[in-house]
Protein backbone atom coordinates (compact mmCIF):
# COMPACT_ATOMS: atom_id res chain seq x y z
CA UNK A 1 0.00 0.00 0.00
CA UNK A 2 2.69 2.37 1.21
CA UNK A 3 4.70 1.46 -2.10
CA UNK A 4 1.59 2.04 -4.65
CA UNK A 5 1.26 5.67 -2.71
CA UNK A 6 4.79 6.46 -2.95
CA UNK A 7 5.15 5.13 -6.91
CA UNK A 8 1.84 7.92 -7.25
CA UNK A 9 3.28 10.65 -6.16
CA UNK A 10 6.40 9.71 -8.11
CA UNK A 11 4.32 9.73 -10.99
CA UNK A 12 2.27 12.72 -10.37
CA UNK A 13 5.88 14.74 -9.98
CA UNK A 14 7.07 13.13 -13.19
CA UNK A 15 3.83 14.28 -14.93
CA UNK A 16 4.75 17.92 -13.52
CA UNK A 17 8.78 17.68 -14.91
CA UNK A 18 7.84 16.72 -18.76
CA UNK A 19 5.14 19.74 -18.08
CA UNK A 20 8.32 22.19 -17.70
CA UNK A 21 10.52 20.43 -19.88
CA UNK A 22 8.44 20.33 -22.72
CA UNK A 23 7.96 24.09 -22.37
CA UNK A 24 12.24 24.92 -21.91
CA UNK A 25 12.62 22.66 -25.15
CA UNK A 26 9.82 24.74 -26.77
CA UNK A 27 11.49 27.89 -25.85
CA UNK A 28 14.59 27.07 -27.10
CA UNK A 29 14.14 26.30 -30.44
CA UNK A 30 11.90 29.05 -31.24
CA UNK A 31 15.08 31.77 -29.45
CA UNK A 32 16.86 29.43 -32.27
CA UNK A 33 15.13 29.83 -35.45
CA UNK A 34 14.34 33.37 -34.49
CA UNK A 35 17.75 33.75 -34.30
CA UNK A 36 18.23 31.59 -37.54
CA UNK A 37 15.36 33.75 -39.51
CA UNK A 38 16.14 37.67 -38.30
CA UNK A 39 19.80 37.77 -37.21
CA UNK A 40 21.43 35.88 -40.14
CA UNK A 41 22.68 32.56 -41.39
CA UNK A 42 26.20 32.46 -38.53
CA UNK A 43 23.31 30.84 -36.16
CA UNK A 44 22.69 27.86 -39.57
CA UNK A 45 26.42 26.98 -39.51
CA UNK A 46 26.44 23.66 -37.36
CA UNK A 47 29.50 25.08 -35.40
CA UNK A 48 28.02 27.76 -34.07
CA UNK A 49 25.99 24.99 -31.88
CA UNK A 50 29.10 23.50 -31.39
CA UNK A 51 30.23 26.37 -30.29
CA UNK A 52 27.87 26.75 -27.47
CA UNK A 53 28.26 23.38 -26.38
CA UNK A 54 32.10 24.18 -26.40
CA UNK A 55 31.87 27.17 -23.93
CA UNK A 56 29.03 25.75 -21.64
CA UNK A 57 30.10 22.19 -21.20
CA UNK A 58 31.01 23.56 -17.83
CA UNK A 59 28.01 24.92 -16.55
CA UNK A 60 26.16 22.39 -17.92
CA UNK A 61 27.91 19.68 -15.60
CA UNK A 62 27.15 22.29 -12.88
CA UNK A 63 23.63 22.78 -13.65
CA UNK A 64 23.08 19.22 -13.35
CA UNK A 65 24.60 18.82 -9.81
CA UNK A 66 22.51 22.09 -8.66
CA UNK A 67 19.13 20.62 -10.16
CA UNK A 68 19.92 17.50 -8.41
CA UNK A 69 20.37 19.41 -5.04
CA UNK A 70 17.30 21.74 -5.87
CA UNK A 71 15.42 18.66 -6.43
CA UNK A 72 15.65 17.85 -2.82
CA UNK A 73 14.72 21.00 -2.03
CA UNK A 74 18.26 22.42 -1.48
CA UNK A 75 21.09 24.66 -2.86
CA UNK A 76 24.51 24.97 -3.56
CA UNK A 77 26.00 28.11 -4.01
CA UNK A 78 29.49 26.81 -3.92
CA UNK A 79 30.14 25.18 -7.33
CA UNK A 80 31.26 28.56 -8.50
CA UNK A 81 34.02 28.69 -6.06
CA UNK A 82 35.51 25.59 -5.71
CA UNK A 83 35.17 25.60 -9.96
CA UNK A 84 37.90 28.27 -9.64
CA UNK A 85 39.91 26.43 -6.90
CA UNK A 86 39.76 23.37 -8.71
CA UNK A 87 41.32 25.76 -12.11
CA UNK A 88 43.76 27.30 -9.52
CA UNK A 89 44.69 24.21 -7.75
CA UNK A 90 45.22 22.10 -11.30
CA UNK A 91 47.52 25.04 -12.79
CA UNK A 92 49.74 25.30 -10.17
CA UNK A 93 50.50 21.58 -9.93
CA UNK A 94 50.76 21.37 -13.54
CA UNK A 95 52.87 24.30 -14.26
CA UNK A 96 54.83 24.91 -10.76
CA UNK A 97 55.43 20.94 -9.64
CA UNK A 98 55.79 19.04 -13.18
CA UNK A 99 52.51 17.82 -12.23
CA UNK A 100 50.74 14.83 -14.79
CA UNK A 101 47.42 15.50 -16.09
CA UNK A 102 45.65 12.45 -14.20
CA UNK A 103 46.97 13.74 -10.57
CA UNK A 104 45.62 16.80 -11.60
CA UNK A 105 42.16 15.02 -12.38
CA UNK A 106 42.44 13.10 -9.12
CA UNK A 107 42.83 16.54 -7.56
CA UNK A 108 40.13 17.71 -8.80
CA UNK A 109 37.63 14.92 -7.76
CA UNK A 110 39.29 14.91 -4.85
CA UNK A 111 38.27 18.99 -3.64
CA UNK A 112 35.12 18.44 -5.18
CA UNK A 113 34.38 15.46 -2.93
CA UNK A 114 35.80 16.93 0.23
CA UNK A 115 33.60 19.99 -0.34
CA UNK A 116 30.24 18.01 -1.11
CA UNK A 117 31.10 15.53 2.16
CA UNK A 118 31.57 18.21 4.38
CA UNK A 119 28.67 20.38 3.05
CA UNK A 120 26.14 17.20 2.76
CA UNK A 121 27.43 16.65 6.49
CA UNK A 122 26.57 19.88 7.68
CA UNK A 123 23.02 20.06 5.42
CA UNK A 124 22.17 16.57 6.17
CA UNK A 125 22.98 15.70 9.59
CA UNK A 126 23.72 18.49 11.64
CA UNK A 127 20.64 20.19 9.91
CA UNK A 128 21.80 23.70 8.71
CA UNK A 129 20.53 25.96 6.15
CA UNK A 130 21.89 24.90 2.80
CA UNK A 131 22.07 28.21 1.48
CA UNK A 132 24.15 28.96 4.66
CA UNK A 133 26.58 25.91 4.43
CA UNK A 134 27.33 26.87 0.55
CA UNK A 135 27.75 30.24 1.27
CA UNK A 136 29.99 29.66 3.83
CA UNK A 137 31.83 26.98 1.39
CA UNK A 138 31.68 29.45 -1.47
CA UNK A 139 33.27 32.31 0.36
CA UNK A 140 36.13 29.75 1.74
CA UNK A 141 36.68 28.34 -1.91
CA UNK A 142 37.46 31.88 -3.34
CA UNK A 143 39.55 32.33 -0.34
CA UNK A 144 41.67 29.71 -0.57
CA UNK A 145 41.08 30.06 -4.21
CA UNK A 146 43.71 33.45 -3.81
CA UNK A 147 45.98 31.69 -1.12
CA UNK A 148 46.76 28.94 -3.65
CA UNK A 149 48.23 32.05 -6.09
CA UNK A 150 47.14 35.40 -6.59
CA UNK A 151 48.20 36.03 -10.30
CA UNK A 152 46.53 34.51 -12.69
CA UNK A 153 48.63 32.74 -15.54
CA UNK A 154 48.47 30.19 -18.84
CA UNK A 155 49.50 26.65 -18.25
CA UNK A 156 52.58 25.37 -20.41
CA UNK A 157 52.75 21.78 -19.02
CA UNK A 158 53.11 19.75 -22.49
CA UNK A 159 51.16 16.92 -21.88
CA UNK A 160 48.17 19.53 -20.77
CA UNK A 161 48.01 21.72 -23.47
CA UNK A 162 47.76 18.66 -25.96
CA UNK A 163 44.79 17.41 -24.27
CA UNK A 164 43.73 20.92 -23.86
CA UNK A 165 44.08 21.27 -27.70
CA UNK A 166 42.48 18.25 -28.75
CA UNK A 167 39.51 18.42 -31.01
CA UNK A 168 37.12 15.75 -31.86
CA UNK A 169 35.32 15.95 -35.49
CA UNK A 170 32.11 15.67 -36.88
CA UNK A 171 32.03 14.47 -39.90
CA UNK A 172 30.21 16.54 -42.54
CA UNK A 173 28.89 19.36 -40.41
CA UNK A 174 31.85 21.30 -41.28
CA UNK A 175 31.33 24.42 -43.88
CA UNK A 176 33.28 27.24 -45.88
CA UNK A 177 35.02 29.99 -44.98
CA UNK A 178 35.23 33.57 -46.02
CA UNK A 179 38.56 32.53 -47.98
CA UNK A 180 36.90 29.23 -49.35
CA UNK A 181 38.49 26.79 -47.43
CA UNK A 182 36.31 23.99 -45.75
CA UNK A 183 36.57 24.01 -41.96
CA UNK A 184 35.81 20.92 -40.34
CA UNK A 185 33.20 20.41 -37.40
CA UNK A 186 34.62 20.19 -33.66
CA UNK A 187 33.76 19.98 -30.39
CA UNK A 188 35.90 19.87 -27.43
CA UNK A 189 36.61 16.81 -25.27
CA UNK A 190 34.49 18.51 -22.32
CA UNK A 191 30.99 18.64 -24.85
CA UNK A 192 31.76 14.29 -24.34
CA UNK A 193 32.32 14.35 -20.65
CA UNK A 194 29.09 17.01 -20.18
CA UNK A 195 27.12 15.06 -22.41
CA UNK A 196 27.75 11.56 -20.65
CA UNK A 197 27.17 12.94 -17.54
CA UNK A 198 23.61 14.11 -18.43
CA UNK A 199 22.65 10.65 -19.93
CA UNK A 200 24.32 9.25 -16.28
CA UNK A 201 21.70 11.42 -14.27
CA UNK A 202 19.19 11.58 -16.44
CA UNK A 203 19.07 7.60 -16.32
CA UNK A 204 19.99 7.71 -12.09
CA UNK A 205 17.02 10.06 -11.84
CA UNK A 206 14.39 8.41 -14.03
CA UNK A 207 14.91 4.61 -13.68
CA UNK A 208 16.39 3.96 -10.15
CA UNK A 209 15.21 3.99 -6.75
CA UNK A 210 17.94 6.87 -5.39
CA UNK A 211 16.24 9.35 -8.20
CA UNK A 212 12.75 8.66 -7.16
CA UNK A 213 14.15 8.64 -3.50
CA UNK A 214 15.53 12.40 -4.38
CA UNK A 215 11.91 13.17 -6.16
CA UNK A 216 10.35 12.04 -2.98
CA UNK A 217 12.51 13.95 -0.47
CA UNK A 218 12.10 17.22 -2.27
CA UNK A 219 8.31 16.76 -2.93
CA UNK A 220 7.44 16.06 1.07
CA UNK A 221 9.90 15.10 3.09
CA UNK A 222 7.60 14.39 6.32
CA UNK A 223 6.03 11.98 3.58
CA UNK A 224 9.60 10.40 2.17
CA UNK A 225 10.14 9.76 6.07
CA UNK A 226 6.83 7.99 6.53
CA UNK A 227 7.49 5.74 3.67
CA UNK A 228 10.99 4.49 4.77
CA UNK A 229 13.12 6.71 2.68
CA UNK A 230 16.09 7.65 4.78
CA UNK A 231 15.81 11.69 4.19
CA UNK A 232 19.04 12.77 5.46
CA UNK A 233 20.58 10.33 3.75
CA UNK A 234 19.44 11.21 0.63
CA UNK A 235 19.98 14.90 1.42
CA UNK A 236 23.48 14.11 2.13
CA UNK A 237 23.89 12.02 -1.09
CA UNK A 238 22.60 15.24 -3.38
CA UNK A 239 25.22 17.81 -1.55
CA UNK A 240 28.28 14.87 -2.32
CA UNK A 241 27.32 14.22 -6.07
CA UNK A 242 26.77 17.72 -6.80
CA UNK A 243 30.53 18.51 -4.97
CA UNK A 244 31.65 15.78 -7.26
CA UNK A 245 30.41 17.41 -10.22
CA UNK A 246 31.75 20.76 -9.05
CA UNK A 247 35.10 19.06 -8.74
CA UNK A 248 34.57 17.73 -12.95
CA UNK A 249 32.98 20.88 -13.94
CA UNK A 250 36.18 22.52 -12.40
CA UNK A 251 38.52 20.46 -14.58
CA UNK A 252 36.68 20.53 -17.73
CA UNK A 253 36.93 24.63 -17.24
CA UNK A 254 40.63 24.06 -16.71
CA UNK A 255 40.50 22.15 -19.73
CA UNK A 256 38.60 24.76 -21.67
CA UNK A 257 40.45 28.26 -20.39
CA UNK A 258 43.89 26.40 -19.84
CA UNK A 259 44.54 28.85 -17.21
CA UNK A 260 44.70 29.43 -13.49
CA UNK A 261 43.02 32.53 -11.89
CA UNK A 262 41.05 34.00 -8.86
CA UNK A 263 38.27 35.19 -11.22
CA UNK A 264 37.66 32.06 -12.99
CA UNK A 265 33.89 30.86 -12.44
CA UNK A 266 32.95 33.97 -11.15
CA UNK A 267 29.29 34.07 -11.38
CA UNK A 268 28.84 30.66 -12.00
CA UNK A 269 26.81 29.52 -9.27
CA UNK A 270 23.97 31.92 -10.37
CA UNK A 271 23.97 30.58 -14.06
CA UNK A 272 23.47 27.21 -12.60
CA UNK A 273 21.08 28.37 -10.98
CA UNK A 274 19.28 30.11 -13.65
CA UNK A 275 19.42 27.34 -16.20
CA UNK A 276 18.34 24.87 -13.35
CA UNK A 277 15.16 27.18 -13.30
CA UNK A 278 15.06 27.73 -17.05
CA UNK A 279 14.80 24.40 -17.13
CA UNK A 280 12.08 23.62 -15.17
CA UNK A 281 13.32 22.73 -12.00
CA UNK A 282 11.60 23.75 -8.99
CA UNK A 283 12.94 25.84 -6.09
CA UNK A 284 10.23 24.18 -3.37
CA UNK A 285 12.24 20.69 -4.57
CA UNK A 286 9.98 17.79 -6.10
CA UNK A 287 10.02 19.19 -9.42
CA UNK A 288 13.54 18.80 -12.05
CA UNK A 289 14.62 17.14 -14.87
CA UNK A 290 18.70 16.91 -15.99
CA UNK A 291 17.13 17.30 -20.12
CA UNK A 292 15.37 20.16 -19.24
CA UNK A 293 18.40 21.91 -17.46
CA UNK A 294 20.71 20.87 -20.26
CA UNK A 295 17.91 22.91 -22.46
CA UNK A 296 18.02 25.65 -20.17
CA UNK A 297 21.99 25.98 -20.55
CA UNK A 298 21.46 26.19 -23.69
CA UNK A 299 18.55 29.00 -23.58
CA UNK A 300 20.74 31.11 -21.14
CA UNK A 301 23.29 30.70 -23.48
CA UNK A 302 21.50 31.61 -27.07
CA UNK A 303 19.68 34.27 -25.61
CA UNK A 304 23.05 36.18 -24.22
CA UNK A 305 24.07 35.17 -28.01
CA UNK A 306 21.12 37.22 -29.61
CA UNK A 307 21.44 39.99 -27.55
CA UNK A 308 25.50 40.13 -28.26
CA UNK A 309 24.41 39.91 -32.03
CA UNK A 310 21.79 42.47 -32.06
CA UNK A 311 24.17 45.00 -30.98
CA UNK A 312 23.57 45.37 -27.25
CA UNK A 313 26.99 44.79 -26.32
CA UNK A 314 26.01 46.44 -22.84
CA UNK A 315 26.18 43.46 -19.85
CA UNK A 316 23.30 44.97 -18.36
CA UNK A 317 21.21 44.24 -21.71
CA UNK A 318 21.96 40.93 -21.37
CA UNK A 319 21.08 41.07 -17.43
CA UNK A 320 17.64 42.05 -18.21
CA UNK A 321 17.12 39.76 -20.80
CA UNK A 322 17.77 36.93 -18.71
CA UNK A 323 15.29 37.98 -15.74
CA UNK A 324 12.90 38.43 -17.96
CA UNK A 325 13.35 34.79 -19.04
CA UNK A 326 13.45 34.01 -15.18
CA UNK A 327 10.61 35.75 -14.23
CA UNK A 328 8.58 34.00 -17.30
CA UNK A 329 9.71 30.28 -16.05
CA UNK A 330 9.13 31.14 -12.45
CA UNK A 331 5.56 32.42 -13.61
CA UNK A 332 5.09 28.99 -15.06
CA UNK A 333 6.17 27.01 -12.26
CA UNK A 334 3.71 28.98 -10.00
CA UNK A 335 0.84 27.84 -12.18
CA UNK A 336 1.94 24.54 -12.07
CA UNK A 337 2.41 24.91 -8.03
CA UNK A 338 -1.28 25.87 -7.62
CA UNK A 339 -2.29 23.10 -10.53
CA UNK A 340 -0.54 20.98 -7.75
CA UNK A 341 -2.44 22.09 -5.23
CA UNK A 342 -6.09 22.19 -6.31
CA UNK A 343 -5.90 18.61 -7.24
CA UNK A 344 -4.43 18.11 -3.97
CA UNK A 345 -7.60 19.66 -2.28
Amino acid sequence: MASDKKNAAVRKTLSDTNLLLTITIVVFFAMYIGAIVFQGKGFLKPQTFFNILNANAPLIISACGMSLVMITGGIDISVGGVTALVTMCCAVYLDFHQGNVFVSLLIALAIGLGFGLVQGILVAYLEIQPFIVTLAGMFFARGMTTIVNTYPFNVENSQFVALKDTRILIPGMGSYNKAGNYVDAYIEIGVIVALLIVVLMFCMLRWSKLGRNFYAVGGNSQSALMLGINVKRTRFLSHLICGLLAGICGFVYFMHVGSGAVSHASGMEMNAIASSIIGGTMLTGGVGNIIGTFFGVLSLSTIQIIVSSAGLDEAWWTGITIAAMLCLFLVVQSVVMARKKRTAQ
